[in-house]
């Protein structure tokens, strides 16, 4: 695909996810319709998967830019249900928004990037030093960023960290007004280019895990609806592992993403669904001491008392 079309692509894409919510139900109590499932989803992640085949063919499903935009569903009680990456859920406890994590997935470290022009000769992170480094703030990449940092011997303070949504960090990137990117798939696949640089990704340094969350009163008003999608989730999840190609011809369309693009997104990203354990909330209360620490978010957040296990049955 040219990149003008990619960056055309790229816009398109986040006008859409702009769009938050917009086919929400309306005119509802904060839990909707106690017979219908509301679900988050944003492109790519393996919802969308569970959108295209038809999971929930009686649920709203409303489109979201990224997994902060999404915990601010939650917080508004416009879904029930929703999937993010690491970061988003403990920047949304920070805001005291209530949820409970029900679900995660396996690591996905090679899911999210560093990008930066190969022409520049960056050949390590630390060589940003002074450079203006762009992401998503409060998304998986996040943390990644953290970590990229400890590993270099830098700190934020080092770089010149400009916050951009995806369909903002993509422009900016192809017109070298940053230096470098941090992104997830399907944006990164998307700015694999030639000229374009993989300086680093996760591997190592940080799961980047899919998380699944879920309104606190949904999760005892609408257990049985919440349990039956999370077992066709996980079913859908593991066909398509195990069909690539058929699953590359089915969200090429639903992503507007060409279909060599989206083969080699889900490639690297798209990762078996598992339950949710001590041990994923020891992980994650880990990544909020580190916000902590470094001030990213106000005060300290217990992230683990938000695991629920309640539906650990639909993911084995």
């Amino acid at each position: 695909m040219p990149a003008s079309r990619r960056s055309l692509l790229i816009g398109s894409l986040g006008a859409a996810f702009l769009a938050g919510c917009g086919d929400s139900d309306s005119g509802t109590s904060a839990g909707g319709e106690a017979g219908k499932l509301r679900i988050g989803y944003q492109r790519f992640g393996g919802l969308s998967l569970a959108k295209a085949r038809g999971d929930a063919p009686d649920a709203t499903w409303s489109l979201f830019e990224s997994g902060p935009a999404l915990t601010e569903a939650l917080k508004a009680g416009a879904i029930d249900i929703g999937q993010t990456g690491e970061a988003p859920p403990i920047f949304a406890a920070a805001g005291k928004i209530d949820f409970r994590i029900v679900g995660t997935s396996e690591p996905v470290p090679q899911g999210e990037a560093v990008l930066v022009k190969a022409a520049k000769g960056y050949k390590t992170f630390a060589d940003l030093k002074g450079r203006t480094v762009a992401l998503n703030k409060g998304s998986n990449v996040n943390w990644l960023l953290v970590k990229l940092l400890e590993q270099s011997g830098l700190t934020i303070k080092d770089i010149n960290v400009k916050y951009l949504k995806p369909a903002e960090g993509r422009p900016a990137f192809d017109s070298d007004q940053v230096d470098a990117w941090i992104i997830w798939d399907p944006y990164f696949a998307l700015a694999e280019q030639p000229g374009v640089q993989v300086l680093a990704d996760a591997t190592g340094l940080a799961n980047n895990r899919e998380y699944i969350l879920a309104a606190p009163d949904a999760v005892t008003g609408k257990a049985e609806l919440i349990r039956d999608f999370l077992k066709k989730y996980r079913a859908t999840t593991d066909w398509g592992i195990a069909n690539a190609a058929e699953r590359a011809k089915i969200l090429s369309p639903e992503l507007k993403i060409d279909e060599p693009t989206t083969t080699r997104a889900l490639a690297r990203s798209a990762k078996p669904l598992a339950p949710i354990t001590p041990a994923i909330g020891d992980e994650l209360q880990a990544i909020a001491d580190g916000f902590t620490k470094l001030e990213l978010i106000p005060g300290s957040v217990n992230i683990k008392e938000r695991v629920d296990e309640t539906f650990n049955e639909a993911f084995l």
